[in-house]
């Protein structure tokens, strides 16, 4: 039986070809695969937002931490596909249309995935219509909208305006983040919530699904 607690390091670390290794080693004498998650993958990269905020790491650690991470899950994906097993929740993230900008996006969509989420990433210059037909398509419980520069900020309500008249809207929880943007702003557009950085928005997105499971 390989020692566990060695994935734990791995991912806290950002060692990614040892945290596939170990993954590969238990996975291959039959250890739960959720467990793997639940008790050493997602712990570790809790850790690693603990010590961002605390600014015991920076940026570069979080990305290296996030790959060791999504290495691991891409292992394990296919297992908990094959058994039925959900994920935690489904999360579409994009940068509206006309907002080239997409590495702050990046960074959520890797901790997101970091915290057992599901991410369905449309990348840059989204359009509404490509964030509608994800929820249509995949089960989204949660959309995130991110912007970067002050002039694609109105996009972001029209994308939330789009959701209703297409009717999803009803269905998803829509968080809202960017430079730019401030928790007054997602309050006045009809955002269901506000996230700072990539950490608080892991955070968010538990707290949402937790309190108030999307159908």
């Amino acid at each position: 039986m390989p020692d566990l607690q060695k994935l734990y390091d791995a991912i806290l670390n950002g060692d990614n070809k040892a945290a596939a290794s170990i993954t590969k080693e238990a996975l291959a004498q039959a250890v739960e695969p959720m467990d793997l998650v639940n008790k050493y993958m997602i712990p570790a990269m809790d850790e690693v937002g603990r010590r961002f905020e605390s600014e015991d790491c920076f940026v570069p650690e979080l990305l290296l931490s996030a790959r060791a991470m999504k290495g691991s899950l891409e292992l394990i994906r296919p297992l908990l596909a094959a058994r039925g097993t959900e994920p935690a929740g489904r999360v579409a993230i994009g940068t509206v249309q006309g907002d080239l900008h997409d590495i702050g996006k990046n960074l959520v969509a890797s901790m997101l995935e970091g915290g057992g989420f599901e991410v369905v990433d449309l990348g840059a210059d989204v359009s509404p219509e490509k964030f509608i037909a994800a929820i249509q398509s995949r089960r989204i419980d949660v959309v995130a909208l991110s912007a970067l520069l002050t002039v694609t900020m109105p996009t972001m309500k029209t994308t939330i305006e789009a959701l209703t008249l297409a009717g999803v809207r009803q269905k998803v929880k829509v968080i809202v983040g960017g430079a730019p943007v401030t928790k007054e702003y997602a309050k006045q557009i009809g955002a269901d919530g506000f996230a700072e950085n990539a950490i608080s928005a892991v955070s968010l997105v538990r707290k949402m699904l937790a309190e108030q499971p999307v159908a």
